[in-house]
């Protein structure tokens, strides 16, 4: 099946012969997931594409759980869960073969008066992205999502309180042939499920954890990537279920290596040139020495927005490929940020997100920390050699709450992102620290039950 993109004169072709009968229209929530609504193919074509559709704006307002939560400006019982509009972008347009008959369109959030919603994940990256390119500058970004693979299906998942799961390989994996090969089946339709999707796939390789693999995928303008991220993460899960097995994104499922998000990210002008590749030292412009030193200075106040969750925290281990040093380096796996490539191909790899991150938030967060390193022509730090675990170099936010306490009081996030967009996700990460605290764990009652 064709990897291009689905254009709009084509999904009228394939409505009219009957090949297509569905239109997903779907926008990213908070936690980066797909929500939206199932659309007759017809309905899509002649009543939402002219007039767009509505979704209630609880749906930027909810936990994990989707719960309504009090104490969002956005959506409150008090302001009655009104409706948001849901505007497609037809440059998403795709079809979804896992899924018969089916293409998906992704959304923009906006009111009724068509004003962006500005906490909307796709804006908060939208006006990063318009900031760059007041420089002539355009971000190219890749992620990498890891996963964890189990035998028993999600609803047996369930059953079992996500306990005592079989994983898809009983060993360490790690670039190996013959670990990958044991799931191939899986690895190749969900592989060949994204391309015709219009996904340009790389790769997939075993790794670390038990039945932990990773399927990579070719760099792309930064807001596609994001799109394409959620797709996957989406059509990936829909494909394990259909297959009777299952796999987490979750950053760290158990007590071995975590499911990590490493994210790429490079800069071209409005040629095509690379902007990072210089003659100084490195072989690096000025433009990517001030870059990169905005990521170590912003690092551990935008944390919130690349490790949104209480568990996020606990793949900061060392020794475990995920960073605790705020550091760089050239090729070192110990920083959180690694610069990789030469030349035309030279960019820093941020090694902090895990597997539940919210790619657009993520990305928007690169994009912000670098532009203040760019505007206050902050200095780089001397390369960092050796192991970051061990250094002195100051660390990546512990947990949760210091995350959060440091995104709310950070001049420079309320500068990129605006006040609204801080006060959102700060009560964003509020919330989930309440329920955690609020929760009793399986190590508490096994730790207390009998012997305290």
């Amino acid at each position: 099946m064709s990897g291009t993109r689905l254009t709009l004169d084509r999904l009228r072709e394939r409505v009219a012969d009957g090949s297509i009968d569905t239109v997903v229209l779907a926008a990213a929530d908070m936690q980066g997931r797909l929500q939206g609504k199932r659309l007759a193919a017809e309905y899509f074509l002649g009543d939402v594409l002219p007039h767009a559709a509505e979704g209630c704006s609880y749906l930027l307002a909810v936990d994990v759980e989707m719960n309504p939560v009090d104490g969002y400006e956005i959506s409150s019982w008090e302001n009655g869960y009104g409706d948001l509009v849901m505007v497609p972008d037809l440059s998403t347009l795709r079809l979804i073969p896992w899924h018969p008959g089916t293409a998906m369109v992704q959304c923009d959030l906006a009111t009724h008066d068509g004003t962006p919603i500005s906490v909307s994940p796709r804006q908060v990256l939208r006006r990063q992205l318009d900031r760059l390119a007041g420089y002539g500058w355009q971000a190219h970004v890749g992620t990498e999502l890891e996963f964890i693979a189990f035998r028993e299906s999600y609803e047996q998942a369930w059953d079992r309180d996500y306990r005592e799961l079989t994983p898809a390989n009983q060993y360490n994996v790690d670039y190996s042939i013959l670990g990958t090969g044991r799931i191939e089946p899986l690895l190749r339709r969900v592989r060949n499920s994204m391309a015709g999707a219009g996904l340009a796939v790389e790769s997939a390789k075993g790794e670390c954890n038990l039945g932990q693999h990773e399927i990579a995928f070719k760099y792309a303008e930064a807001l596609t990537t994001c799109d394409d991220h959620v797709v996957y993460k989406t059509g990936a899960k829909e494909i394990a279920a259909q297959e009777g097995v299952s796999l987490t994104f979750m950053a760290k499922y158990n007590e071995r290596e975590g499911n990590s998000c490493h994210i790429h990210l490079s800069l071209r002008d409005t040629a095509g040139a690379p902007v990072f590749a210089g003659d100084g030292p490195h072989g690096f412009s000025r433009t990517m020495e001030h870059f990169l030193a905005g990521q170590l200075a912003c690092l551990a106040e935008f944390a919130l927005l690349l490790a949104p969750n209480v568990n996020s925290y606990k793949r900061y281990v060392p020794g475990s490929f995920a960073p605790t040093a705020i550091a760089w380096g050239r090729d070192n796996r110990s920083c959180a940020l690694r610069v990789v490539g030469h030349g035309p191909s030279l960019r820093f790899e941020n090694r902090v997100p895990g597997g539940d991150v919210n790619p657009y938030l993520a990305v928007a967060a690169l994009i912000a920390a670098g532009l203040h390193g760019i505007e206050h022509q902050l200095e780089l730090e001397p390369e960092f050699t050796g192991n970051a675990y061990t250094s002195n170099a100051p660390r990546v936010p512990g947990t949760l709450r210091e995350a959060v306490t440091a995104f709310a009081e950070s001049e420079s996030a309320a500068q990129a992102f605006g006040k609204d967009v801080v006060r959102h996700y700060t009560h964003a990460g509020r919330v989930e620290l309440a329920a955690f605290e609020a929760s009793v764990t399986d190590w508490e009652r096994r730790r207390g039950f009998e012997r305290l």
